[in-house]
């Protein structure tokens, strides 16, 4: 069945990897489709023994990181994060965008990671696995009650976002931003809606995005933009428009990335595009393939961000001439440990 399943990502199921069982519609059926086309996002919640992670990886520009939930309503279809979701005995496709797991002790779980001795208050990013502005995030507001521990304790914050829901905890992040502790992204790889709806079904659309990172900077909150990933064949051509549209709303700094297709992913995208852009689907996919050494996928480190090869490299080149033009990237971004406060000079404090 070639038709789009209108509000999500993934257009297929594939195999879980780690599991000796499967389950597919062998034979389609009227019932079939209509349950298909009304795939409901349903929630379980669990209590995981932590939640800040260390990010080992040298070119994702972060060095720890923390997931509130585990999958992600907004349906990304090239989403690296998606093959994680086969960890907890899903699978790759629909499941990551429609069962979604609720770390519901993950404040507790952040508090007691930043309380330990050790901790040297080194910035945490969350998101990186899930967008912690996905729309779970309303109802249950596990974002907003990690970043009123990071108010609390003076602990450095990054995000990154696809979701105008961040305007909501404005007055928690301009107490941070006062103090050097926060900096909030927007990732924006197309202005086009017709293209998000395809490859981006529940995320905020492009001009709510671009508003709320002028929100956000008129409340002296620093914010910038991650073009990404950029996909060669489909939203190279609008480096230089988003680029220019987040520096006029705003935006101070500016990063990019090449998708890369790895795991699951790979044929999960691959399914997607013959059936959303079946005129060009080869295209696209030869020119993801060409900064990738002829491969969808290439995981050295160093490469797999930014690709190689001469497509990858006249992306290059367009991101740095563009962030030249528009102001972007002038000085980097470095948040502040001098307001930090540990379990020790807590104690303290109480004494008073």
């Amino acid at each position: 069945m070639n038709q789009i399943i209108k509000g999500r990502g993934a257009q297929c199921n594939p195999h879980n990897r780690f599991s000796s069982n499967e389950y597919a519609t062998y034979h389609s059926e009227g019932i079939d489709c209509w349950e298909q086309d009304t795939l409901k996002t349903t929630t379980t919640t669990v209590h995981p023994k932590t939640l800040v992670n260390t990010v080992a990886s040298p070119d994702v520009g972060m060095l720890y990181s923390a997931n509130p939930y585990q999958g992600c309503e907004h349906g990304c279809v090239y989403c690296y994060a998606r093959n994680s979701h086969e960890y907890w005995g899903y699978n790759a496709g629909s499941d990551f965008e429609s069962k979604i797991l609720v770390k519901e002790n993950a404040p507790q779980l952040f508090e007691a990671h930043i309380l330990k001795r050790s901790w040297d208050a080194s910035t945490i990013s969350l998101s990186g696995n899930t967008d912690c502005y996905q729309p779970l995030e309303r109802k249950y507001q596990l974002t907003r009650r990690i970043l009123e521990i990071a108010e609390c304790y003076g602990q450095p914050i990054s995000i990154i976002t696809k979701n105008s829901l961040v305007r909501r905890d404005i007055d928690i992040l301009q107490s941070l931003a006062k103090r050097n502790l926060c900096v909030v992204y927007l990732s924006i790889n197309s202005l086009s809606e017709e293209t998000r709806l395809k490859l981006e079904p529940r995320t905020a659309t492009a001009r709510e995005r671009l508003r709320t990172l002028a929100t956000l900077t008129e409340a002296g909150i620093p914010t910038g933009i991650m073009c990404a990933p950029i996909i060669p064949g489909l939203t190279d051509h609008e480096i230089s428009d988003v680029l220019s549209a987040a520096a006029d709303h705003g935006a101070k700094n500016a990063g990019y990335t090449i998708v890369r297709l790895n795991g699951q992913i790979a044929d999960i995208f691959t399914d997607w595009v013959r059936k959303a852009y079946p005129d060009r689907a080869d295209k696209i996919l030869h020119s993801i393939a060409s900064c990738h050494d002829g491969r969808l996928n290439n995981s050295n480190f160093g490469e797999r961000m930014a690709g190689s090869g001469h497509v990858a490299q006249i992306i290059k080149q367009q991101f740095l001439l563009y962030t030249t033009k528009y102001g972007l990237n002038k000085e980097p971004v470095v948040l502040s440990k001098a307001h930090f406060k540990s379990k020790n000079s807590m104690n303290q404090l109480r004494l008073f």
